[in-house]
């Protein structure tokens, strides 16, 4: 069985109608275990008191905001070498979701930092490179809604998003490229040393479990609306032809 027969729109609405139950339960599931246990069972933080908690919605949001953004590349780069439809659609589908994770990502990150570092918003090279990510969110979301023929509307949004990739590399490591700036370092890392403290690290880590659940979910419900609704289109069009 090859992964590309799941590019067929048939058999993509079959796995995707199967796979849905199990992610919605397993989405809410891991939400409100990771989400009770982080809020309400987790201590404040010795220097950061009770505003730490905010990293169970802050850090699984702003990784889903970059990592959806590279998923909306491999699917582009799949329509421009294989013309896959439906890559186009899951693409299309998965930037609403990346850039309400973008949002989320910013205004918890300012909700924190303003009694951390004094200040709502900082030009820190991390914090601008995810403002301007969303800005591509946006730019990407327009292109789609503004180009009529939906095959040229995918050949151009995917070109912008390979450029937009640009911002969701930096994104991740701003602080890598530039060792300076407010933005502390990553809360979970291959470097034990860098990771939070394990009070926070096994609630934190269900809650990401449950953001990326609740991604996929939302993905495969998005991208079935947008397949129906090129089919829904196809139909009217022969109708009009007829």
């Amino acid at each position: 069985m090859s992964l590309w027969e799941y590019a067929n729109p048939r058999k993509f609405m079959a796995l995707s109608g199967a796979v849905l139950p199990i992610a919605a339960v397993g989405t809410a599931v891991a939400m409100v275990v990771g989400l009770v246990w982080g809020f309400f069972f987790t201590p404040d933080d010795y220097r950061q008191g009770s505003t730490v908690k905010i990293i169970y919605i802050h850090v699984p949001s702003a990784m889903i905001a970059i990592n959806c953004w590279l998923m909306m590349l491999i699917t582009s780069l799949v329509w421009l070498i294989r013309r896959h439809h439906v890559s186009a659609l899951a693409a299309k589908a998965a930037a609403p979701i990346g850039a309400t994770m973008t949002v989320i990502a910013l205004l918890t990150g300012a909700i924190w930092g303003q009694p951390m570092w004094g200040t709502w918003w900082a030009w820190d090279p991390r914090l601008t490179s995810f403002l301007i990510l969303f800005l591509f969110y946006l730019g990407y979301m327009a292109l789609w809604a503004a180009v009529e023929n939906p095959d040229t509307a995918a050949e151009l949004t995917s070109v912008l998003c390979i450029v937009g990739s640009v911002f969701a590399v930096l994104s991740r490591y701003a602080l890598v490229f530039w060792n300076q700036g407010l933005h502390q370092g990553a809360s979970l890392s291959l470097d034990k040393e860098e990771n939070v403290s394990d009070v926070f690290y096994w609630p934190l880590l269900i809650c990401i479990a449950g953001f990326v659940g609740l991604f996929i979910t939302l993905v495969l419900l998005r991208t079935r609306t947008e397949v129906r609704d090129r089919r829904l289109k196809a139909l009217i069009a022969r109708e009009r032809m007829a």
